[in-house]
């Protein structure tokens, strides 16, 4: 498979957010200010792209000890643990972000997304190099929606709408005007 192709894929065609509608909580959470999404986003990354690798290493060990039972629980584990070291890490290296991202921060352990793609990879047999794409791919893909919304809502704060769409509605007319837009994408690619 070209791996070019599964990342746009994944970045656009089958997007985290405005596809799969994974990850939908932070989204929502923490994109109202754009410097917050691209922290939240990065962070998200990491973990995607940390957690595929050694969930792939964590299911080929449970395929030789014919364990597969633990898939989920095992996954979860691996992902709480990059989870609680990449927020030792922000909280280290730029206090701002991490209280700008507060309860959302350790939310990420409990991200479908995150172990939505460590499902996927296994789902989809992928190599080592294509769980790493796909990953990284899916944490890209998270990151430029959640930084286009934050973008959207910021400017949805100065524009005039209706007293009773303000806040919540608009929010999430923007949001399914953003998942119909990335529907656009979808002949794209074919995999």
């Amino acid at each position: 498979m070209n791996l070019i192709l599964l990342f746009l894929s994944i970045v656009l065609v089958n997007n985290v957010i405005t596809s799969q509608f994974m990850g939908i909580c932070p989204f929502l959470g923490v994109s109202k200010k754009v410097d917050t999404a691209i922290g939240m986003g990065a962070a998200v990354t990491f973990v995607l792209t940390l957690a595929s690798f050694i969930t792939y290493f964590v299911q080929k060990l449970l395929e030789i000890t014919n364990n597969q039972f633990l898939q989920t629980i095992a996954f979860i584990l691996v992902i709480a643990s990059i989870v609680q070291f990449v927020e030792m890490v922000i909280q280290k290296t730029s206090p701002s972000l991490y209280q700008a991202l507060g309860v959302f921060l350790p939310l990420i352990t409990t991200n479908c997304a995150v172990l939505g793609i460590a499902l996927v990879n296994v789902q989809n047999n992928y190599n080592l190099v294509e769980t790493m794409v796909n990953g990284f791919g899916a944490g890209i893909g998270f990151t430029l929606s959640i930084v286009l919304f934050a973008g959207i809502r910021e400017r949805l704060e100065l524009a005039d709408i209706p007293e009773s769409f303000k806040g919540f509605p608009a929010t999430m007319i923007a949001a399914s005007l953003m998942s119909i837009a990335f529907l656009g994408f979808s002949g794209l690619i074919n995999l």
